[in-house]
């Protein structure tokens, strides 16, 4: 189960619309080992692309810097669907190198930059092998 909270949960979904109709992308890092998303940090998608996001590889390495500095790991790892629904594509699922990730979707596709729901939806991303886990949102973080 990913537990996220509020301030998250709204920047990453922000973040989806904004970027509308090109793909979003972005990691929330935390302490390691702790599975607690803390640290906000939006991507740019190099790839400028509405099917298909790309981390830019300096920035990609230089957050992965930090985190190894600060002691965190990317807890979780989030993108955009523009026009199709909150699941993984097939290289989505190539891609997907962190074991202990939880793989957040937002799918823009019913109002793209507007208000409206979108679907938010987490995933576990083992070994090529996709589960759907639950999501909760919390008013803030706790131990």
């Amino acid at each position: 189960m990913l537990t996220i909270d509020r301030a998250t949960y709204d920047a990453i979904v922000a973040h989806a619309r904004r970027d509308h109709p090109d793909e979003a992308c972005g990691i929330v890092a935390g302490p390691e080992g702790s599975d607690r998303p803390e640290r906000f940090v939006e991507m740019v998608n190099a790839a400028g692309s509405p099917t298909f996001y790309e981390f830019d590889s300096t920035d990609l390495f230089q957050l992965y810097k930090e985190m190894d500095e600060n002691g965190e790991e990317p807890v979780v790892i989030y993108h955009s669907h523009t026009a199709t629904e909150a699941y993984p594509s097939r290289t989505d699922i190539g891609l997907a190198m962190e074991p202990n990730a939880h793989y957040v979707l937002v799918s823009t596709r019913l109002h793209g930059n507007n208000e409206g729901p979108v679907e938010f939806r987490s995933y576990r991303i083992v070994d090529g092998e996709v589960t759907e886990e639950e999501v909760t949102v919390v008013d803030e973080q706790t131990d």
